[in-house]
């Protein structure tokens, strides 16, 4: 099972970027669940994730300017991003999550997959 995570480059401050996700090697249920971003030094941090009634919820840090999207029947999420900012060099990992059913019924195991990432450098 894997993520694949592409689309990332140099872009200059208030430019755009897409990015694009793929989850795939599963025979069981697999969902990628969101975006999170890292800058060197710094904690992975939260930038969208995807709710099970089908809503998105953003950091604030990106509001109005990210719009995360998924296709669960391939696997695959996108995130475009728009008016981005000279914040240097992140690095943007999709989450997906694997289920595998248990022995019992109603029991599943519950497999966090991410992928290497794809680097995102915004220049001023």
């Amino acid at each position: 099972v894997k993520v694949v995570e592409s689309g990332g480059g140099l872009v200059q401050a208030g430019g755009s970027l897409t990015l694009s996700c793929v989850a795939s090697g599963s025979s069981f249920s697999l969902n990628v669940l969101g975006w999170y971003r890292q800058a060197p030094g710094k904690q992975r941090e939260l930038v969208a994730s995807f709710s099970s009634s089908g809503g998105t919820n953003y950091a604030d840090s990106v509001k109005g300017r990210f719009t995360a999207s998924r296709d669960n029947a391939k696997n695959t999420a996108y995130l475009q991003m728009t008016s981005l900012k000279p914040d240097g060099t992140d690095v943007y990992y999709c989450n997906a999550l694997e289920r595998v059913p248990g022995s019992r019924p109603g029991w599943a195991y519950e497999y966090d997959i991410w992928g290497q990432g794809t680097q995102v450098t915004v220049s001023s």
